[in-house]
């Protein structure tokens, strides 16, 4: 029985592709359906059917590819193919360590500082968080939730720190996809909650506690979804490691 051709209608075709470069749009596409776990860990990708999904040569397919592999989405393996990346749990935990590093700090300060503008804004935040959880609007939840961590880095006012808490969260996307359950963003919003209330109160300390409460969860969550879910990861074995 002949294997069915692999189509990638999920992905936008040439026609309704942004403007911009090819390289420059196969690789846009394709990393947001990495990371939207469209694509899953360790999923060969065809070559020849992303470029003519997008109507174009081999040529920026392979470009696109090469940007990914940098990226770390992506394994180029030679004479085989392409496919993309398993996760590695030990670049989660990097990432994680900045951000806590990072966003600690932040809210630290922040508490100090904020007055009624920046409360009324994560408020109305939050009650966004609220109405995407209980419409089940997961995509939207994720959008509220990079906005609310935004929001704090904006107030902080370092260019610099931003950056870097912008490249920490941006490598952790695909794996904060996996817990998106109706649970976790629950737990996510009542831990958005505390570090509000905390900034409301002007309280660094409780608000830094909060914020480390709050991303120490997140990671304990993935390990544990990596030790039952193994396949999708780079360093665990096949029988499921302990990740600590």
């Amino acid at each position: 029985m002949p294997v069915a051709a692999v189509t990638y209608d999920f992905l936008p075709s040439g026609r309704n592709s942004p403007k911009g470069g090819a390289t420059a749009r196969v690789h846009a596409a394709l990393r947001e359906a990495i990371v939207l776990l469209e694509l899953k860990p360790g999923e060969m990708l065809d070559k020849q059917a992303i470029a003519m999904r997008f109507g174009v040569s081999r040529f920026p397919v392979s470009e696109a590819m090469n940007r990914l592999a940098a990226e770390g989405l992506v394994d180029i393996i030679p004479q085989s193919g392409s496919r993309v990346a398993l996760i590695r749990i030990s670049d989660a935990r990097e990432s994680m360590f900045l951000r806590r590093a990072l966003e600690v700090e932040t809210v630290r300060k922040v508490a100090a500082e904020a007055g009624p503008p920046l409360i009324e804004q994560l408020a109305s935040n939050l009650r966004y968080q609220q109405a995407a959880i209980e419409s089940g609007d997961l995509n939207g939840f994720h959008a509220f939730d990079l906005a609310f961590h935004a929001m704090l880095q904006d107030h902080l006012g370092f260019e610099r720190i931003k950056t870097a808490t912008e490249t920490a969260r941006l490598s952790l996307d695909r794996v904060r996809r996996l817990l998106n359950t109706r649970r976790r963003l629950e737990l996510t919003l009542a831990e958005h909650r505390a570090i509000v209330t905390a900034i409301e109160a002007r309280d660094g300390a409780q608000a830094a506690a909060a914020m480390n409460d709050h991303l120490e969860a997140v990671l304990a969550e993935l390990e544990s979804f990596a030790n039952d879910n193994p396949e999708l990861f780079a360093d665990l074995n096949a029988t499921g490691g302990n990740t600590k």
